[in-house]
């Protein structure tokens, strides 16, 4: 495999305008995401953005930037014009989808997501978390993945919602939005128009399971913080502070 990891980023988020710029600890949240994605050190780092902003503070941190156009639905589709642009040739056969706004993810949790695709049936792979919390078990803004375990810490994802699922006693998992896309899945997936299931649950990983594309997990032992609230984003600093 020949990874590349691309970092998607836009400034037009509705519950906290301006994010990726968002100060912790002196320097922007996507410039702590970009650094470990660089600690990962699974090949090449590209952020995609169609903000002047991001690409300034990315490139005075020493890194990459690939500006995209600023209408598109989704991260995934930002990647794929950010990867025509940078690697027409294809030369990278393995993505990895790093959401802008993880600025606690572990760079082991980014290097884990790669091990599923070494089985060439898998077109895609993610991480999931189990959930401890109770509250966190009902809450539909924790995505929960349901699959079938095909080895230890391994599983077969068969459906992700925001409902509390599976029923009955047993573990519920909690998924974690980064993808390592083989190319070619990835960029069908892009090409189709959003699923039925998709719109409904507004979770775009389901347009390519309805497209008959097999998504592996892997479990990790933490649930990185997504900021998506001014309340996300002092957890984030707490957190980080903590760590440094």
């Amino acid at each position: 495999m020949k990874p590349i990891v691309v970092i998607p980023a836009r400034m037009a988020a509705t519950r906290l305008p301006g994010k990726p710029m968002a100060d912790i600890l002196g320097q922007p949240m996507i410039v702590h995401v970009w650094r470990r994605a660089m600690e990962a050190e699974i090949g090449p780092v590209l952020v995609a953005t169609d903000s002047a902003e991001v690409a300034e503070a990315i490139r005075a941190a020493g890194g990459r930037v690939q500006m995209t156009r600023d209408d598109h639905p989704s991260g995934t589709d930002r990647i794929a014009e950010a990867l025509a642009a940078v690697d027409p040739e294809g030369l990278h056969d393995v993505v990895v989808n790093v959401q802008g706004d993880l600025p606690t993810i572990a760079p082991a949790a980014i290097r884990a997501s790669l091990g599923p695709l070494a089985d060439q049936a898998v077109d895609a792979a993610t991480l999931v978390a189990q959930i401890h919390r109770a509250e966190e078990r009902v809450s539909p803004s924790v995505v929960k993945m349901v699959g079938s375990e095909i080895a230890p810490g391994r599983f077969r994802c068969l459906y992700f919602t925001r409902a509390t699922a599976p029923t009955g006693e047993g573990p519920l998992w909690h998924h974690i939005g980064l993808y390592a896309w083989r190319r070619g899945p990835m960029q069908r997936m892009v090409a189709l128009p959003p699923s039925p299931l998709e719109l409904r649950e507004k979770l775009e990983q389901l347009r390519a399971l309805e497209a008959g594309m097999r998504i592996d997990a892997v479990v990790v032992d933490d649930v990185p913080l997504g900021v998506d609230t001014p309340e996300d984003l002092w957890r984030a600093r707490d957190m980080l502070t903590g760590a440094a």
